[in-house]
């Protein structure tokens, strides 16, 4: 597909791309939910999606290239059904996270940020997600996979790659890249209230609230004591 072909492609979400412009009193704020949308259509953010986000907001498309290289969740390479990333930053790297994204590489036959011949996964190490109290941590799509380990990450990635429905450890279920995408954009989360109790904070957040408040975590039931 040319340039000019994949621009006219875009045209499909016009109507999207002005309901979202029409959230901002200026519509160049709206570019980043703008790339999003563009990336739920594509897969990454291509050079006639800049174009398009360009022309959507008055921009140049220097200015809309500087920002969608600034941000890591938005590619320039189409990204697999699943983006799979594995948090090698230091708390998880040391707890696990640099062997599990040293097996998944040798699992899966690709390196950092390479997608798989069937184009089902995209594996890539990620810098902190705030959630070290899970760590090691992997995300799919966006959504938190918890408390991970090399064994468990493998049997994650198989079953992605056999079509199967995965939660992640937080409660929604996996969708993908694609439809994530537009989720971000700012549009309805098919999956919402699809899980009860998802999003919640788990007991390991809770523990630190808990010992600063003079109290001791016993266990995952949340029951705890007095400290002396």
């Amino acid at each position: 597909m040319t340039d000019q072909e994949a621009y006219a492609h875009l045209r499909k979400l016009d109507a999207d791309a002005a309901e979202i412009v029409s959230r901002y009193p200026q519509s160049g704020s709206a570019l980043l939910p703008l790339l999003h949308l563009v990336q739920s259509e594509e897969g990454y953010v291509s050079p006639a999606g800049i174009e398009y986000c360009a022309d959507k907001l008055g921009l140049s498309t220097a200015e809309v290239s500087a920002v969608s290289t600034f941000y890591t969740m938005y590619k320039r390479r189409p990204v697999g059904d699943y983006h799979v990333g594995v948090c090698t930053n230091t708390l998880c790297a040391v707890l696990g996270g640099d062997a599990i994204f040293a097996t998944l590489k040798d699992h899966l036959g690709v390196g950092n940020d390479e997608t798989t011949e069937d184009g089902r996964l995209t594996l890539e190490h990620i810098e902190c997600n705030a959630a070290c109290d899970y760590a090691p941590v992997m995300t799919v799509n966006w959504e938190f996979m918890d408390d991970m380990t090399p064994d468990k990450a493998v049997r994650l990635v198989d079953e992605l790659r056999a079509g199967k429905d995965v939660l992640s450890t937080r409660g929604p279920a996996l969708c993908t890249f694609k439809q994530a995408e537009r989720i971000l954009a700012g549009f309805e989360d098919p999956r919402e209230g699809a899980v009860a109790g998802g999003g919640a904070a788990g007991h390991a957040s809770l523990a630190g609230l808990l010992v600063s408040q003079g109290r001791t975590p016993t266990g995952p039931a949340g029951t705890t004591e007095a400290s002396e």
